[in-house]
């Protein structure tokens, strides 16, 4: 009886944090339509298009970031099976897949500014709208980096299970967001880089 009343007192603790994961998404959702709706209003113009292919890295980030929701996906799994190593494993192999598509990206910023001449206050503001994309998105890659950190701790500290389904859950929306919005992002640049 005690064990049910704790387990609906942390569910209904949760419930809040939940809805406020929602509504960032949503929100986040909304400033990045913003961002390429300010793009499509500025490049509407004669001249002001990105004239520039996107270089290969953030095609190769592009893979990266899938398969990291793919082990991601495997993590939960993992956890809702109480195996609690292999969750941490995988946990551990998407943070690291995270950090790779954060240093591919930054590596496509290097080949766009050193090797592309795209600068960040390119007289063509277009230009200038692939940094802010990307450099807006991964800030909600470092926060999903954090989530990630935050649940792998959980999961060493062997807090009770419905806190931890309740981080992987978390997480798992956070970073299948941040995913979605960079397949968005990256297949918007692709059909607007001429």
């Amino acid at each position: 009886m005690m064990a049910s009343i704790q387990k609906n007192g942390d569910k209904l603790d949760l419930a809040p944090k939940k809805f406020n994961m929602w509504i960032f998404i949503f929100t986040s959702s909304m400033f990045f339509a913003a961002l390429t709706s300010g793009f499509i209003v500025y490049s509407g113009g004669k001249g002001h298009g990105l004239n520039v292919i996107m270089p290969s890295a953030f095609m190769y980030s592009t893979a990266v970031i899938i398969l990291s929701s793919g082990t991601l996906f495997l993590a939960h799994k993992a956890a809702k099976n109480l195996q609690f190593g292999v969750q941490q494993l995988y946990l551990w192999l998407t943070f690291a897949l995270g950090v790779a598509f954060f240093a591919i990206q930054v590596y496509g910023w290097y080949v766009l500014t050193y090797k592309m001449n795209v600068y960040l206050t390119d007289p063509n503001a277009s230009r200038s709208f692939v940094y802010i994309f990307t450099g807006m998105h991964l800030i909600h890659i470092i926060a999903g980096l954090l989530l990630i950190l935050n649940t792998l701790t959980g999961s060493y500290r062997n807090i009770p299970q419905v806190k931890n389904l309740f981080k992987m859950e978390m997480t798992s929306i956070f970073w299948h967001f941040v995913g979605i919005i960079w397949i968005y992002l990256y297949v918007f640049l692709l059909l607007n880089q001429n």
